[in-house]
């Protein structure tokens, strides 16, 4: 039954990961192609880092369900997106979704393929985050967890050791992956609404 909830968390993770690349794309005016490519290099990206880190064969190769998944949404998003602009900060909701899916997958790949604690929570960090990086550079935007704001990283890492720990007391793998979702979309968003930030340099003066 584990298995099937993740499967099925990925497919998600997939879906509005596809979305949110393609709610970026729509403000550089790219076409159908681009914003496609876009779409799959958000939903697919941190996964396949994750899966070259771990040795282990990459997801959307080893069933492409994931890949069609991504093409897929991509694909419809731009069509929708094309009749009805949404405004950039629109963007934020799906990216804390699928940051919040993805770090989760991203740590219980990692626990799943008996990587240390400390490694399997930065696994999950990248799962999380570096599908948005991918997005951001072929938008030719500062990658969002580079720039001075709001809890992002943070937030993926923060969800990444509760879920590490739950289980490390016991809590089974569905609830503690669960609760590790809720806590890196509460975290993520309230960090947008209240404006949480860690120190950061100064500007230039």
């Amino acid at each position: 039954m584990a298995v099937d909830y993740l499967y099925w968390v990925g497919m998600a993770a997939v879906a509005v990961s596809a979305l949110a690349g393609v709610m970026e794309a729509q403000r550089q005016e790219v076409d159908l192609i681009g914003a496609t490519f876009v779409a799959v290099a958000t939903a697919l990206g941190g996964g396949t880092i994750r899966d070259l880190l771990l040795n282990r064969n990459v997801f959307w190769i080893a069933d492409q369900t994931y890949l069609i998944t991504a093409i897929l949404f991509g694909c419809a998003a731009f069509f929708i997106l094309r009749r009805k602009a949404i405004p950039a900060r629109w963007l934020l909701v799906p990216d804390a979704i699928g940051l919040a899916l993805f770090t989760v997958l991203g740590t219980q790949a990692a626990l799943q393929w008996h990587a240390p604690w400390l490694a399997a929570s930065l696994l999950g960090v990248i799962t999380g985050v570096f599908g948005g990086v991918l997005r951001d550079v072929l938008c030719n935007e500062v990658p969002l967890v580079m720039r001075a704001g709001e809890l992002y990283a943070t937030a993926a890492w923060l969800g990444a050791l509760l879920l590490i720990g739950a289980e490390a007391y016991g809590i089974d793998s569905m609830t503690a992956s669960g609760l590790a979702m809720v806590a890196v979309l509460t975290i993520r968003l309230a960090a947008i609404r209240y404006h949480w930030t860690l120190p950061a340099f100064p500007g230039k003066p």
